[in-house]
């Protein structure tokens, strides 16, 4: 329990990246992006180094999960989809679908048992969409905060396994969120709050 819960601390110090763009008059979306392609460029050089040449940390141990262990670890696939999204959306959109995955998913986690499992607790689900919901409001019409809430929490509660790898919700959270959001925001009219 005490790794599951270090492994929701990381994953929620990564709400950092957002709440600087929101509340750091200096920071700027543009240094958002390059923080996040950075980031991506150090964790890519850290998973080569995992894999392939096979120096595994004490680190690795304590924060990636069993079926990680010869996979991409989930903190890539997290830099990876918040730097896709810092790069593809607009802030309105992106801030609130990395805070979904920084946010949303650690309370999930926590809530969960925090194992691989083919269905999540319906109250834990429910939990999820509330949560990523409200973290959307701020930024997007109802109806889009609503989008974004559902495609998150399907993201969370199903992770299919492709030829033996499993799709972490790290990877699809944020680029689920933000295309559902996207999408509403184009497409559906527009409910005030």
């Amino acid at each position: 329990m005490r790794d599951e819960i270090l492994r929701r601390l990381v994953h929620a110090s990564g709400t950092a990246v957002p709440l600087a763009y929101l509340f750091v008059p200096a920071v700027e979306w543009l240094h958002v992006q390059a923080l996040l392609v950075a980031g991506l460029a150090v964790a890519s050089v850290l998973e080569v180094v995992r894999l392939v040449v096979g120096l595994d940390w004490w680190v690795y141990e304590k924060l990636t999960r069993e079926y990680e262990q010869d996979n991409l670890a989930g903190y890539f696939l997290a830099v990876f989809s918040m730097a896709v999204v810092a790069l593809v959306f607009e802030p309105t959109i992106a801030v609130p679908a990395i805070l979904m995955l920084t946010i949303a998913d650690p309370v999930s986690g926590l809530l969960g048992s925090g194992e691989l499992r083919t269905a999540k607790d319906v109250t834990v689900l429910l939990t999820t969409f509330a949560v990523a919901t409200l973290l959307a409001v701020p930024f997007v019409p109802a109806t889009a905060a609503v989008a974004g809430g559902v495609a998150a929490t399907v993201a969370d509660g199903i992770k299919p396994v492709v030829r033996g790898y499993v799709i972490d919700d790290n990877l699809t959270i944020p680029v689920a969120g933000a295309a559902a959001m996207f999408l509403a925001v184009e497409f559906l009219p527009s409910t005030p709050v």
